[in-house]
């Protein structure tokens, strides 16, 4: 009998860790127009340093992109109760952002961003650690992918020419930004139908 008793505990305790890593998948899809506003907001940079070739582009853009994320997402944080895993995730992301602004900031106003393929080599590192950490946790191969287009994208960029450079960035940034966030946007709409308005 105890062994029944322990082989339905190990079986309750595995389905709880299923469920938490479920609704850690379903938090981060409830997020996915903040990927495609960073997306957006990566564009809006690169063609802002093309165009002008300001120190401040990338900080700006990057510091207009924090204010509407903080305004958008303090709209949203008391509609769900947060879980321990959501918040490993969310911490993920905190210290990303945190230490991108840094860098901009760093590199802009110390003229070393016209080191493009250092710049996409970096960038595209960090954005692919933070994914690839999210993805492990969340065991969610949509956002490991991403993670790996990322890396891959990384390792590129150090062997290409500048617009080969340029291109592997802006194919990445669509591909793990905005259809990625695009993604997460419509598996949560479905998700809300499935559950009905009672649930939503």
């Amino acid at each position: 009998m105890q062994d029944h008793t322990t082989e339905q505990e190990l079986r309750d305790r595995l389905s709880l860790i299923e469920n938490m890593i479920a609704e850690g998948r379903r938090h981060t899809e409830s997020w996915g127009w903040m990927f495609v506003l960073w997306g957006i907001a990566y564009y809006l940079a690169i063609a802002w340093s093309a165009w002008s070739h300001s120190a401040w582009a990338w900080p700006a853009t990057i510091l207009i992109a924090v204010i509407v994320t903080v305004i958008l997402a303090s709209s949203r944080v008391g509609k769900r109760p947060g879980t321990t895993l959501g918040r490993a995730v969310g911490s993920i992301w905190i210290a990303l952002g945190i230490s991108m602004f840094l860098l901009f900031l760093a590199l802009g106003l110390s003229g070393r961003l016209t080191d493009q393929h250092l710049f996409v080599a970096v960038v595209s590192a960090l954005l692919g650690m933070a994914n690839g950490a999210s993805g492990l946790l969340l065991r969610w191969k949509v956002q490991c992918a991403c993670a790996l287009v990322w890396w891959v994208a990384a390792a590129a960029t150090c062997f290409g020419t500048n617009s080969q450079s340029m291109i592997v960035f802006l194919v990445a940034v669509f591909l793990c930004q905005i259809v990625f966030g695009i993604y997460g946007m419509i598996a949560e709409t479905q998700e809300r139908k499935r559950r009905g308005p009672i649930h939503a």
